[in-house]
């Protein structure tokens, strides 16, 4: 049987007395590779050493992949991994978002290629990667592969380990490392290892499912996945004069500046997501009269259109429209906009001509504002407003950030947490953990409140 040996050794169970708890650790070997099962209590140990050796009594094959006695594989080495990797891709695809797709071929892709039995030597790393990501691990284009692409994945399709590596502590370990390392070598972001761990995961709960593998092979646990932080830098905070220099910079522009400061002034004084400013209509600014003494108008949200790519949309379009970021599918929400941003909304409708039903804010030809434009644009005002050391540091280094300045502002003005998550579409909890080292500006009236307090009641003099 291929993948299987008769070569087998067991040897004597060690004992090892550790500070909080002994282990006991079976010992074996396979044509001269050790093995070793730690496991908890001596009667566990020798109850599975039992087992080794009623295999080899038996004469039973032991798996080189997984080191146990055939019998006690699972049906994963019938299974080759790409083959499972597409299939679990199949089965993921309607049910997640534009996003979410590509983060999944990002993840697989690294995956596969640990998970190869020998390395490409017909075919350049680069053009392997790029067959798995965008063709393989991508349902919609997968049979509009060109030859040279499908030639690749027929390679790795016959060159995949089978599902039976899962059960290797030692390629679960190096497949791990795969997806925790970028091209250059160097040790990838937290969020992004976080996240590849997570697709993984639900790949291999998939596997369960389906029978493929018994358990879940991925280590868990505290300290496994490094530790993320959704806390905002206060570094990337924008202070108003220079915002105010920015979005001036931006209305000069030559080519499609006024376009461009009314959306960018949008996300300064509103502070929604930058696919959901985008996603706006004339219809969702409340505008008063201009006669009127209040200026402040209505800014409604209620729809996203985050920038996909159109090979992972279903439509083919670039932007992929969904409802509002953890809200139920029809649900809306209302911002105050200030007088500013009434006055800038006001002009932008009259001077673009724009009627009830128009995007708000559209491209040069029409349509919508191509994230590309906005961040160029953005870009180029940053780097001519700020000093060069500013520049380079976080701040507004993200058009984001432009949200993230607006939803501490709140705060730090004194508007009730609630009332600002409302206006974010976030909740309370969640706005409190991004945002609560960026609050200042209110610790003197916190300490006159503590002081009144008082810390310990005044004590008669002794006589």
């Amino acid at each position: 049987m291929e993948g299987t040996t008769f070569n087998v050794k067991i040897w004597k169970t060690s004992v090892y007395k550790g500070r909080r708890k002994t282990t006991h650790t079976v010992r074996w070997e396979l044509d001269g590779k050790e093995w070793r099962a730690p496991l908890a209590t001596k009667a566990l140990a020798d109850a599975f050493r039992s087992q080794l050796v009623a295999a080899t009594t038996r004469g039973e094959a032991f798996s080189l992949a997984t080191g146990r006695p055939v019998s006690h594989q699972s049906g994963a080495s019938a299974v080759n991994w790409y083959d499972f990797a597409v299939q679990f891709t199949d089965a993921q695809w309607d049910r997640i978002a534009g996003n979410s797709r590509k983060a999944m071929a990002k993840a697989l892709t690294p995956t596969t290629i640990a998970l190869l039995r020998t390395s490409p030597t017909g075919f350049k790393p680069v053009d392997v990667r790029t067959a798995l990501r965008e063709f393989a691990f991508n349902t919609k284009r997968r049979e509009e592969a060109p030859p040279e692409v499908a030639a690749i994945l027929k390679w790795v399709e016959r060159s995949s380990l089978t599902m039976a590596a899962w059960e290797d502590p030692a390629k679960v370990d190096e497949v791990l490392r795969a997806v925790e390392t970028k091209l250059d070598g160097k040790r990838a972001a937290a969020s992004s290892i976080k996240r590849n761990r997570r697709i993984l995961n639900v790949a291999m709960e998939y596997a369960i499912k389906h029978k493929v593998l018994r358990t879940n092979p991925l280590p868990k646990g505290r300290g496994v996945a490094p530790k993320t932080s959704n806390a905002v830098d206060r570094r990337s905070l924008i202070h108003p004069h220079r915002m105010a220099r920015i979005l001036a910079r931006i209305r000069r522009r030559p080519r499609g500046g006024r376009r461009l400061h009314a959306y960018f002034a949008t996300l300064y004084y509103a502070g929604p997501r930058p696919e959901e400013a985008v996603a706006m209509y004339v219809d969702d600014v409340r505008l008063p009269s201009e006669d009127a003494e209040d200026q402040w108008c209505d800014v409604l949200f209620h729809t996203a259109k985050p920038e996909v790519g159109k090979n992972w949309t279903d439509d083919g379009e670039i932007h992929e429209e969904r409802g509002l970021k953890g809200r139920a599918e029809d649900d809306t929400r209302s911002v105050p906009g200030p007088p500013p941003l009434t006055k800038i909304l006001r002009d932008h409708i009259r001077e673009e001509n724009l009627k009830p039903g128009d995007r708000m804010f559209q491209g040069e030809k029409g349509g919508i504002l191509a994230g590309s434009v906005a961040r160029r644009a953005w870009r180029s005002a940053r780097k001519a407003e700020l000093t060069e050391r500013e520049y380079q540091s976080p701040m507004g280094k993200r058009i984001y950030d432009i949200r993230h300045t607006r939803l501490t502002k709140w705060l730090n003005d004194g508007m009730p947490p609630a009332q600002v998550a409302y206006w974010a579409g976030n909740s309370v909890p969640v706005l409190l953990a991004f945002y609560a080292g960026c609050i200042e500006g209110q610790l003197p009236d916190l300490k006159r409140r503590m002081e009144a307090q008082g810390d310990l009641p005044e004590l008669p003099e002794e006589g």
